[in-house]
């Protein structure tokens, strides 16, 4: 489909499904470069849409909303990976070009199959099994001795949708508390930090990619993310390499994000990934203020058929989620030198939200 049409032009208007921050950040960015925004969003108070040239609050089920939305833009694009099937389906349906193909949601939707695709591809993850129902259940923890986690197979972030299995008889009560859908039961990785990439790859297969980022949690919430993160030169490499065979495997296009655990075995490292997220990444705010370009140009120049940017790294980064009513720390953190603070125009902090961020660059010596 992308290799269909032409390259978008400044003065297009680009069409994003979804209204949160990483769409707000996204339409920032395509203002710079002479893209006009339509933003889609079922959410009155999407934050996306104070900075948008133009808005549509109406449901993803919405046939005729969605019609008069394709209408008015060039290029589709989605700030989060849980569009409903049905609205890529009828958005591309209707000859919209949807950027990055709305087929990839099928694999990186749902938790089994994008682990299979990984195991099935050569790539390492946690172990894991299925789990559709109570035997399943009985069966999925002899498989994956716990301490493990029960994820729903769908939807599910920043720690929704996943209870911990400590025994038999949790891994019952789990499945009940989940609502007993669909899910996967996943072992728990003793690793010795966590990373993303960052990468993305052009309509016509070029790539260029982040340097690792080493990302902490704190309450299953992405707390900081440090550039360069603290590996070996030849993890991050090989971090790069995955990413990049993810990408080229599923012919992507635009940004893609994968999250991956560093572990020790037998000495060496290993490195086994969690997550892939195809869109930008909140590990990636840093580029905003610490790079050449940001990951949200750097996505928009890929799916409208501009070259990739090499991106370089500024300094040593230190990015950091504001969370909830840390937000209200805002007069600190303009008065403390260099740093630089993002606010997302959220109207409500309400715990667990993220409501900004804040990036610090130092130069490297």
């Amino acid at each position: 489909m992308a290799g269909n049409s032409p390259a978008l032009k400044p003065g297009s208007t680009l069409g994003i499904l979804g209204g949160g921050q990483l769409g707000r950040m996204l339409v920032m960015a395509a203002a710079r470069l002479g893209i006009r925004s339509h933003v889609y969003s079922p959410e009155p108070d999407s934050c996306a849409f104070d900075v948008a040239s133009e808005k549509t609050c109406a449901p993803f089920d919405d046939d005729d909303s969605l019609t008069r939305f394709a209408r008015s833009v060039d290029l589709i694009t989605y700030e989060f990976e849980n569009v409903p099937a049905d609205t890529a389906d009828f958005l591309v349906t209707n000859r919209s070009v949807v950027l990055p193909d709305p087929a990839i949601l099928a694999t990186t939707q749902d938790r089994l199959a994008e682990k299979s695709f990984l195991i099935d591809f050569g790539i390492g993850t946690a172990p894991f099994a299925e789990v559709g129902s109570e035997v399943d259940i009985s069966v999925a923890v002899v498989q994956i001795e716990p301490p493990a986690v029960l994820k729903t197979r769908r939807l599910g972030y920043d720690g929704k949708g996943q209870v911990i299995v400590r025994g038999d008889i949790d891994a019952a009560a789990a499945w009940k508390e989940l609502g007993e859908v669909p899910a996967i039961l996943e072992g728990f990785i003793d690793f010795e930090c966590e990373i993303s990439v960052i990468a993305a790859r052009g309509r016509d297969g070029s790539f260029a990619a982040y340097d690792p980022i080493e990302n902490i949690h704190r309450e299953h919430i992405l707390h900081r993310s440090l550039v360069p993160a603290s590996v070996p030169a030849a993890v991050a490499k090989e971090a790069v390499g995955i990413a990049k065979k993810i990408a080229d495997e599923l012919s992507y296009v635009g940004v893609l994000t994968v999250e991956m655990f560093v572990v020790e075995k037998d000495g060496k490292h290993q490195l086994l990934v969690n997550e892939i997220a195809p869109r930008v990444h909140n590990s990636g705010h840093w580029t905003i203020d610490g790079a050449s370009t940001s990951q949200f140009e750097q996505h928009l120049r890929a799916i409208a058929g501009w070259p990739l940017a090499k991106p370089r790294r500024l300094g040593k980064i230190e990015m950091t989620n504001l969370i909830g009513g840390e937000i209200e720390d805002w007069k600190r953190i303009l008065a403390e030198p260099g740093a630089v603070l993002h606010i997302y125009g959220k109207r409500e902090a309400r715990p667990g939200r993220k409501m900004g961020h804040v990036t610090r660059v130092k130069t490297e010596k």
